[in-house]
């Protein structure tokens, strides 16, 4: 199973809000921060106010009052009576009281704006290539006997470890003459890993988020005489939680098994290994003007993995956040003006069980899940402040063999913004010097576009989620009109949650929402 952590957090791996979660946890802080007197001032009194639900209160010597009401029912929404008023709370949330009379804020109702994101092409390249030497050790490889660790060898200055060490074969050999090849094992404690025989790619394993450790088991074809095992071993950091640190490494840790021949099995793991840190193409800088300069780069090739690519590319127009669209690769690196993107890595896809969504009762990892079967990332954040206006670099390492005629560049927009706000849900602007606010929606598109059309609207019952909203049995005939008349050619708007704001109450001693859909241009 692969979930990105990021997914979890209120911002995006690049730095952009993720909303509604931004939205939801600045609200949820400034609450608290309006309970602060009486929260610090003790431990709270706790009563109960049902089977399933309770009241903790908090006071200060100078008579503050703090509340936070709670529903553990996973299912049902309660009614509860507290300091002489009732108070509605939705299933397995906590509403905050600053006064402990007002409520301020629901853990379960999200009032924060929802924005559907697109990324609008933005622009293609023009590639060339050149081939990563295999076979280059170069003056700075040193040899030794048994496999070392990769991490403690490179000082975690690359990913790259290559390991060589050779084979002779004797012309006797049975499988010469029948043709079955003899089985190379390897085994790595991750996280990546090419082999190659005498200059050839024989096969590629890479470990998983559950267990990094890796197995290459595959026929080689071998001639007599000495023969050349090459091992590209690709490490990307070790886990930065979690016990015994001392004891976590990367890298071919062994055993390295030839299995087939006369004598049966030879065990490779202790006889002379050949080590060279990092690449040809990290040597020579190719991911620098200057060092991309220094070699002749071909036409593209596609699926050859070790590639490295070049382009050169004008900046996009406008002010929207950029990235580059890598589904159509593997796995590497990104340069851009010779300053490191980063790692990519689309070519492993997301595994588990993607269904309905429901945060109701404890939480657990396999809970909303989201990229089932799917990469766990597919656009990479390109900072605006690192271009030039024209013949910016753009440099490719790729380890896997992807086809980089599929990269992009695209630009991230918001399509549609959605707002779904109850109207008990109040508004916490202004709370301490101009009381209590009714609810309030509130919409806002990136800045410069402005709401062009209002693609759904309902106070009632609405049904769904954002993008595809139906109306429920409670809705209010006059939904859309306070929204195209507050929002449309704004580029921001707000609208109180109020039945009169809709034409009036559809559905009297219902619980009701405000939900819209807006489509920014």
């Amino acid at each position: 199973m692969l979930i990105k952590l990021t997914e979890f957090l209120p911002f995006t791996s690049s730095g952009l809000l993720r909303e509604p979660k931004w939205g939801h946890l600045k609200e949820l802080h400034k609450a608290i921060k309006l309970c602060e007197p009486a929260l610090v001032a003790g431990d709270p009194i706790v009563t109960s106010l049902g089977n399933a639900q309770q009241a903790s209160v908090f006071r200060s010597s100078t008579d503050a009052c703090v509340a936070f009401l709670e529903n553990k029912d996973k299912v049902s929404y309660a009614r509860v009576s507290f300091n002489g008023m009732h108070y509605d709370l939705p299933p397995w949330s906590i509403s905050i009281l600053p006064d402990c009379k007002t409520t301020v804020y629901n853990t379960a109702s999200v009032g924060s704006q929802i924005s559907q994101m697109k990324m609008e092409w933005a622009g293609g390249f023009t590639w060339q290539s050149y081939n990563e030497d295999i076979n280059s050790l170069g003056d700075e490889s040193f040899a030794t006997v048994g496999l070392l660790e990769q991490i403690n060898v490179t000082r975690d200055n690359t990913d790259y470890l290559w390991y060589t060490t050779y084979v002779d074969i004797a012309q006797d050999e049975q499988f010469l003459s029948n043709g079955k090849n003899p089985m190379l094992t390897v085994m790595s404690a991750g996280h990546a890993l090419h082999i190659f025989v005498n200059g050839q790619l024989t096969g590629t394993v890479y470990g998983s988020v559950e267990d990094p450790k890796l197995t290459y088991s595959g026929n080689v074809k071998l001639w007599s005489g000495s023969n050349t095992i090459s091992c590209l071993s690709i490490a990307v950091g070790l886990p930065n939680v979690g016990e015994h640190f001392e004891t976590w490494n990367a890298g071919i840790l062994g055993p390295v098994t030839l299995d087939g021949l006369n004598e049966g099995r030879r065990d490779l793991t202790w006889q002379k290994w050949t080590y060279k840190v990092g690449l040809k193409g990290e040597a020579l800088s190719l991911h620098s003007l200057s060092g991309s300069s220094s070699v002749e780069w071909g036409e593209p090739v596609q699926k050859q993995p070790l590639s490295w690519y070049k382009a050169f590319f004008n900046a996009p127009d406008g002010d929207e956040p950029l990235a580059l669209d890598m589904s159509s690769m593997g796995k590497g690196q990104i340069w851009i003006n010779g300053q490191g993107i980063g790692r990519y890595w689309p070519g492993y896809k997301a595994s588990g069980t993607c269904g309905i969504c429901d945060y109701r009762g404890e939480y657990d990892e396999k809970k909303c899940q989201t990229n089932c079967g799917d990469s766990s990332q597919r656009w990479y954040h390109v900072p605006r402040s690192w271009l030039n206006p024209t013949g910016n670099l753009l440099v490719i390492f790729e380890e896997w063999g992807g086809d980089p005629t599929g990269i992009s560049m695209v630009k991230r927009i918001a399509g549609s913004i959605c707002a779904d706000v109850s109207e008990w849900q109040p508004s916490m602007a202004n709370w301490r010097t101009k009381g209590y606010e009714k609810a309030k929606v509130h919409l806002q598109c990136d800045h410069g576009r402005k709401m062009t059309h209002i693609k759904f609207a309902s106070f009632g019952t609405p049904q769904g989620s954002c993008g595809s909203y139906s109306e429920g049995g409670c809705h209010a005939h006059k939904s859309y009109d306070i929204f195209w008349k507050s929002c449309i050619g704004q580029e921001r708007c707000g609208v109180s949650v109020v039945p009169d704001a809709f034409g009036g109450d559809p559905c009297p001693g219902t619980m009701k929402r405000a939900v819209v859909e807006a489509i920014c241009g």
